[in-house]
């Protein structure tokens, strides 16, 4: 959590950008990223230098050697016109040139240092270089920070998903180091990165968890060097219209070991989508893990047809999850986040989306969110949808989480109760005897959802226990009274005489 003074000092620099001129709050976040960026390539560019001296073997650097002006460990200590010269004229330029023309350079193309003023840009450099940022917890509720001062949802609807619900859903698809996994509204790629923090946990040798500079675990991955090429390369694809968050996205995913994520601008509902990008439109991921936007309707005009031909609708909220279906392969599955109107809409729509996923393809699990998981952005109940394209659905799995380990108002502080890791235990537990329907989690046959039009709402199914209570006799009742009406007479005799 971001507490005690460094909540305060980043509170001061937010103040700092504003009265900088700076105002947009996405722009804020983006220029702090850019300097966090710069700070981590030369964390990681010393690691590999320390490593590289250790094992005698040599590597490519990022950067010039340890004297290269554009470092930040040197460029830190200039004053601060010419740190503003440095940082504009050499480090910007520097982003743009890493991996040579890939979509990491394209999207940092147009980059720019908005900062003006010298002090600022001390100031943030200051605090950033302040910052326990090399443990990857605390960068990532510094961003959780950052970005709920956004404290509304995006103009598309799109809100940021917690990192913890974002390991929940990894965790329940569990995806291997050969599999394909994309995103189709990627946003700052929390998702991909997940993907990728869960495969560096998971394929660590004891001997290659090594310890950082402020003494967290850094898991190296050892065990995956036979797969790093399609880990580098092709393993991650990630969709977004909007070239801040992409931006954003390519830098989360290089600083978190994935040096040529491919990412796009592109929006992936319209029927520009299989034109230009017409093998990852169809039939190709083995995973897909989302937390599409719900904007609502769109134009039905630029909705590719093979989205409309089975569920005739304009709601986003539909249209993604018929866009997943397309987007895997046939075995591929997905675990995406929709708002509760989706499970028990009563449209001609909503029933013919949900009657797909049960009828044509393998519902596995419906995950009940509470409503304030998104908070401070949104409010909207949400459930996550498991599903596998192609298969039988025979049991689908239900769960109703009712906590997650953060309190459920905008403050969104710890909190004992949390039911995630009881949820991920019984689904990896799962079985068709799973029946008791008074307890959060259960199994629903097929039969019986076609039978309730294929509602999805655990509420439909959930049964609520009704707890016996024993009441005294009228008679009983009536004695107690008037013992308790003599009692205070005898009180009230008292206390006249004392008068």
């Amino acid at each position: 959590m971001i507490t005690g003074k460094l909540k305060t000092d980043i509170d001061r620099l937010w103040e700092e950008f504003w009265t900088g001129g700076i105002t947009n709050p996405l722009t804020v976040i983006e220029q702090i990223s850019f300097l966090m960026f710069a700070r981590l390539l030369d964390v990681t560019e010393t690691r590999n230098e320390k490593r590289a001296e250790r094992t005698k073997k040599a590597f490519k650097g990022t950067f010039d050697g340890p004297d290269d002006p554009r470092r930040w460990k040197n460029f830190k200590h200039l004053k601060a016109e010419q740190m503003l010269a440095v940082v504009n004229q050499k480090v910007f330029p520097h982003f743009r040139k890493l991996n040579g023309g890939t979509t990491f350079a394209e999207y940092m193309a147009d980059a720019q240092l908005m900062i003006q003023k010298p002090s600022l840009l001390v100031s943030a450099v200051n605090m950033i270089d302040a910052l326990p940022i090399t443990d990857g917890d605390s960068k990532g509720d510094l961003y959780e920070y950052l970005l709920s001062k956004l404290t509304t949802a995006g103009i598309n609807g799109q809100f940021r998903t917690p990192r913890h619900i974002i390991r929940f859903m990894v965790e329940m698809l569990d995806p291997k180091p050969t599999e394909t996994v994309g995103d189709p509204a990627c946003g700052t790629a929390g998702f991909l990165v997940g993907v990728m923090s869960y495969l560096l946990e998971k394929y660590t040798s004891p001997k290659g968890i090594v310890i950082g500079e402020h003494g967290e675990k850094v898991y190296t991955g050892d065990k995956l060097e036979q797969y790093r090429e399609h880990i580098q390369n092709d393993m991650f694809h990630g969709f977004d219209f909007d070239s801040t968050m992409l931006r954003i996205a390519s830098m989360n995913l290089m600083l978190h070991g994935v040096e040529n994520p491919d990412i796009h601008y592109q929006d992936t509902l319209s029927n520009s989508f299989p034109e230009k990008f017409g093998k990852q439109a169809t039939g190709y991921f083995d995973v897909i893990l989302a937390n599409p936007p719900f904007k609502g309707s769109l134009d039905a005009e630029d909705v590719h047809p093979t989205l409309t031909q089975k569920v005739k609708t304009k709601k986003t909220e539909l249209l993604f999850v018929g866009l997943i279906l397309r987007m895997l392969k046939r075995g591929g599955r997905s675990a995406t986040i929709v708002p509760d109107g989706v499970l028990f809409g009563s449209s001609k729509a909503h029933v013919a989306l949900r009657q797909m996923l049960v009828e044509d393809n393998q519902l596995e699990a419906v995950v009940s969110l509470p409503s304030g998981v998104f908070r401070p952005y949104a409010g909207v109940s949400t459930a996550i949808l498991v599903f596998t394209k192609g298969g039988k659905t025979e049991h689908v799995f239900f769960y109703d989480v009712e906590a997650d380990g953060y309190s459920l108002d905008d403050k969104r502080d710890r909190v004992k109760e949390n039911d995630l890791p009881d949820a991920l235990v019984r689904w990896h537990k799962k079985s068709p005897a799973d029946t008791d329907r008074t307890v959060k989690h259960f199994m629903v046959p097929v039969a019986e959802i076609r039978d309730k039009n294929f509602d999805l709402s655990i509420n439909r199914y959930k049964e609520a226990v009704h707890e016996e209570v024993n009441y005294d006799s009228p008679k009983v009742i009536l004695k107690k009274l008037r013992a308790l009406e003599a009692e205070i007479a005898t009180d009230l005799n008292a206390l006249e005489e004392m008068l």
